[in-house]
């Protein structure tokens, strides 16, 4: 009944009927608010007319080099409906002789931003002139401005849009804004293009959530309204220069507006192409791959960052770690940024621990390691199996001892491990210094399934591991971790250092290259002198355990002293 009374009333009188039956008295309004509410339902009326008149006009003669225009770009009819598109002849006095005729007043097509005035005195003219012409509509689907693309090759602007008035304010709309909106609720991602033939084009492709700001950068309004409609948008931008600097842009303006359940992707279209001429040339698949292949804002940040940029001394390192931290500190909310902090951490792990430029990539030898590794391993001193044994003691001594990961952070992220299950161990346990030992055992299970990690802690060089053995002690499980990451890194130095001299092979090996070789060398040596020190005072039992030699030989002794006889022992 309600809706029956209120259909042919206008909005604030519908409220107030509504008002009225649920027994609400409403305030008085401004005399000029409703002034100019009532002066914008006008000018709503005289865009109308616009539309219409510029509908008009592309089926003219007027309008055939537009048409051919259009035509060429690929849209087919339905779409030159669905999308209102016009044309404005090329005439200075063309929208306002028509829209006088219908009772529209030079002051309110100024007033709309269609009709402009001179300074040198002379009549106003028509703003849009020999232009295809696009309606915007707000969320509302009433039109409040229009942008043009000028079919003159030779003139100022290649589009050219409605200044903002009383019915818009650029910076807080979007182009194709309610049906966009409506698609969305449909299950279609909301894809942000940079122009209106993108959006239109994309969704004549059928991704109809597409929307565009309105001739300007992306603004803090438009991002909200983004997030009001999708928590994560994909920005879908050019795949060129100028592509990847707008990509920044919204990334600077998006980090203090992050939060929980609100983000952006980015798809960035092949280099040279839009996603318009990504449809026409491979189809609405090649986009859909480009999409789904969206990176997340992070990705984008840490490549902005690395770009052109070599990393090779503690302080250029220490530059990067202040950028990342200025960047991540502006996001408001703790626990997205503590992720932000982690993902970038990870990143940073991926980046350093890649083989060095120059250097000849060759496979390592993997040899395989069952749970029951012999001792016998350890004396052949095959470096490949000692280092996945020592990687193996090194994470069980992280796993049972969690402030550590923490505590060697930095170091932990530059190692390249053995094998890809350890590789992924690590992966998993990075960024986890303030679990349990039993939360991070549950998560890499959870990851990685339960054998991996049971696998890890019955070897016997593991069940072997004395800070394992006391687990209370961290100063025993901090100084195995320190002795660890040393031998590991001296051995892997070297194996760096050899692979790029291999690599400089065709130059003339001079004194930096040995020196480098020696500096590398001497450090595996003292990493390594303890492994020594270890077997001139040590054997090696058949289980692994080390026995000290001084000990073993007082037991043999008194062991041959012992008679075993038939009637017992004397």
């Amino acid at each position: 009944s309600f809706v029956r009374e209120t259909e042919n009333v206008g909005f604030m009188e519908a409220i107030q009927m509504l008002a009225s039956e649920a027994g609400m008295v409403m305030p008085e309004r401004d005399p000029q608010a409703q002034e100019k509410s009532d002066k914008r339902a006008i000018l709503f009326e005289v865009m109308e007319k616009a539309v219409r008149f510029f509908r008009m006009s592309l089926g003219t003669s007027a309008g055939a080099q537009a048409r051919a225009y259009l035509e060429k770009r690929g849209l087919d009819p339905n779409t030159l409906n669905r999308f209102e598109i016009g044309f404005a002849p090329n005439d200075n006095a063309a929208l306002r002789t028509a829209l006088e005729g219908q009772g529209v007043t030079l002051e309110q097509l100024i007033e709309t931003g269609m009709s402009a005035t001179s300074d040198d005195g002379r009549p106003p003219y028509d703003r849009f002139r020999n232009r295809i012409m696009f309606p915007i509509r707000d969320g509302r689907g009433r039109c409040i401005a229009f942008g043009g693309r000028a079919m003159d090759p030779n003139a100022r602007a290649k589009y050219l849009n409605s200044p903002e008035t009383i019915l818009f304010d650029k910076g807080r709309n979007l182009y194709n804004l309610g049906p966009a909106r409506a698609a969305v609720g449909k299950d279609h991602s909301l894809i942000v293009a940079e122009g209106y033939m993108d959006v239109i084009a994309l969704s004549q492709g059928g991704f109809e959530g597409a929307v565009a700001p309105l001739g300007t950068a992306v603004t803090e309004d438009q991002l909200h309204l983004m997030w009001r409609i999708a928590p994560e948008p994909i920005i879908a931008l050019d795949g060129d220069k100028a592509g990847i600097r707008a990509a920044h842009r919204v990334i600077d303006l998006a980090l203090p507006h992050l939060r929980s359940g609100q983000a952006l992707r980015f798809a960035m279209m092949p280099a040279g192409q839009d996603p318009d001429d990504l449809l026409r040339s491979g189809g609405a698949e090649a986009v859909k791959q480009v999409l789904e292949a969206a990176q997340p804002m992070v990705q984008l940040m840490w490549a902005r960052e690395i770009e052109g940029q070599t990393f090779d001394s503690p302080e250029r390192k220490a530059a990067l770690d202040k950028r990342l931290f200025e960047k991540t500190s502006q996001i408001q909310d703790a626990v997205l940024r503590g992720h932000y902090e982690a993902a970038l951490k990870d990143l940073k792990w991926q980046h350093f621990r890649a083989r060095p430029k120059g250097a000849p990539w060759s496979p390592k030898a993997r040899v395989p390691v069952q749970s029951t590794t012999k001792a016998s391993e350890l004396v052949a001193a095959d470096e490949n199996v000692t280092n996945y044994i020592r990687e193996s003691v090194l994470l069980a001594v992280l796993i049972q001892t969690p402030p550590l990961l923490n505590e060697f952070a930095d170091q932990l992220f530059m190692l390249d491990l053995e094998t890809p299950e350890l590789d992924q161990m690590l992966r998993v346990m990075r960024n986890m210094g303030d679990e349990t030992t039993t939360t991070i055992r549950s998560e890499i299970s959870r990851l990685m399934g339960a054998e991996p990690l049971e696998k890890l802690m019955r070897s016997r060089h593991v069940s072997i591991t004395p800070c394992l053995r006391v687990p209370d002690n961290i100063e025993m499980a901090r100084m195995t971790v320190q002795e660890e990451l040393a031998k590991i890194g001296s051995n892997k130095g070297l194996e760096v250092e050899l692979n790029e001299a291999i690599s400089e092979q065709d130059r003339i090996i001079d004194d930096t290259i040995l020196w480098r070789l020696g500096q590398a060398a001497d450090a595996k040596n003292r990493a390594s002198r303890s492994d020594n020190e270890d077997r001139a005072q040590y054997d090696l039992g058949d289980n692994g355990a080390r026995i000290n030699r001084e000990e073993r030989e007082k037991l043999d002794a008194l062991l041959s002293k012992i008679n075993y006889g038939k009637k017992g022992i004397s």
